[in-house]
């Protein structure tokens, strides 16, 4: 290949670069116009927002983990004192609630530790199966046969007469 090149015969194409903008004394009312909007609409907007925003990032609360404090058991409650009983019938409640989702974690996870480990579940999902059996028992205790009516005052008494049983058989 030559050394020199004829610049003729191989133009370069034209760059495709825009021409540049043409400056008049007229002010371009696009900009005028998105200015004024920025100043009078978005900004106090925006302010209001923000200002919104920070309020609320004080006093964060989270719904979806909501913190109920404990009441007294129904044992502890005086004679006639029906609100205690109401508040230890909703804790009763909230308490059965976690202890359901407790074992249905339990239950999941044993469920996937046998889908994963294959033929090894009983090997590998020992402890899984051995948590399950403890979970459950521990359910089932504490409200087995009560049905889905079940509320405090029936689990309170199934406790106190497996506690008697318990004495009995001690003795």
């Amino acid at each position: 290949m030559p050394e020199d090149h004829d610049w003729e015969a191989y133009k370069v194409p034209p760059s495709r670069t825009p021409a540049a903008d043409r400056t008049t004394s007229v002010p371009n009312p696009v900009t005028f116009l998105q200015t004024a909007f920025d100043y009078v609409i978005d900004a106090p907007v925006t302010f209001v927002r923000e200002w919104i925003e920070r309020q609320q990032a004080k006093n964060k609360t989270y719904y979806y983990h909501q913190k109920f404090r404990r009441v007294p058991d129904l044992s502890e409650c005086l004679e006639g004192d029906y609100l205690c009983f109401y508040e230890a019938e909703a804790q009763w409640r909230r308490d059965r609630m976690v202890d359901q989702e407790i074992v249905e974690i339990v239950r999941e996870r044993l469920g996937a530790c046998q889908h994963r480990e294959g033929p090894n579940q009983f090997q590998n999902c020992a402890k899984e199966m051995e948590l399950l059996a403890q979970v459950t028992k521990a359910y089932q205790d504490r409200y087995g046969d009560l049905g889905y009516h079940g509320n405090a005052r029936t689990c309170l008494m199934k406790q106190k007469h497996r506690m008697m049983e318990e004495r009995k058989a001690a003795q």
